[in-house]
Order: structure tokens, then sequence, then C-alpha cells
């Protein structure tokens, strides 16, 4: 299967939000989109992946496997069991969400390749990458199987964007 057939299944699931379960638990697509993001993200010179809560960490512990560095939890308020940082962020309904990643989970030597699932507003994306910056660590990339954003757009500050709907 290639990437656009796999990304097909995630836009059949129909508005307001694919459901991304489908496509993990098809063996050959999961494997076709992890290859395909580990590809698109070699030259991106990381030493660590980081993921988001959660449906981000399904596809970051897959890619981190693959590309055998370690996978760092970017977790929703209260998850994580020692001291943190926290960034608030807007929702696209008006309320708010708070992420959080535990203060000695990175360094100022890391560079992180950041995944998520889905970029829909771009507000937990960008949530994530100022925790990130704020352990001292720097962003190296992007990864998402789809991005509704423009890949240039301002909210990423240049961070290269890898997104398979756009990239495909």
């Amino acid at each position: 299967m290639n990437v656009a057939e796999a990304l097909r299944l995630i836009r059949d699931e129909g508005p307001p939000r694919a459901d991304v379960t489908p496509l993990y638990a098809n063996p050959e697509a999961f494997v076709a989109v992890v290859d395909a993001i580990v590809e698109r993200t070699a030259a991106l010179n990381y030493n660590a992946v980081a993921a988001i809560d959660a449906l981000g960490f399904v596809l970051g512990g897959a890619i981190a496997a693959q590309t055998k560095r370690g996978i760092i939890a970017v977790r929703k308020q209260g998850k994580l069991p020692r001291a943190t940082l926290s960034e608030s962020f807007p929702r696209y309904d008006g309320g708010t969400d708070t992420l959080e990643i535990a203060k000695d989970a990175l360094t100022a030597n890391d560079r992180v390749l950041l995944v998520d699932e889905w970029i829909e507003t771009g507000a937990t994306i960008t949530a994530a990458m100022r925790l990130i910056e704020r352990c001292g660590a720097r962003v190296a990339g992007v990864a998402t199987l789809h991005c509704d954003l423009p890949l240039d757009h301002p909210l990423f500050n240049g961070t290269p964007v890898i997104a398979l709907n756009q990239d495909a």
C-alpha cells in the first residue's frame, strides 16, 4: 500500500475530524506511514522524538523505535508523576487545555522531532513546541499524518513540518 492510499483511509472517516485508529489497526497502512515519515525526516538531525498525548504516542513511538531514538511524552495536564513544565492553549471550542512535559525530559543538547497524528488549528503543536524549547532543547521538525494548515504557517516559526497529506 502506498502512502496516498493509507492517507485515504483517514480522509474517508469524514468530518469534523478523521479517526486515525483504522489506519493504526491496518498493519500495511501503518507501516507505510511510519516508513514515509522516517524517510521524510531523515535529514532533520534529531536525537529524540516527542509525541503528544494520546494518538500521537502511537505514531511517535513507532517512529522512535524504528529510528532507535528515545521518546518523550508530552502529556495532558496531571498525567506525569514528576515535576513538569506546563503550557496552556486555546481549544477550537473556546475552552483551554494544558500540556505538560517532565522538566528533566530534555537538555540543551537535544534536537527533537515532534509528532502528533493530526494538526488542526496549530494550538496544540505550538504549545508542545514551547514546552520543548522551555526545556532548553530545539525542535528540529514536526511530523504528522495530516495538517490542516499550510506547512509554512507562521505558527510553526520556520520549523520544518512534514505532513503526509501535503507531502504524499
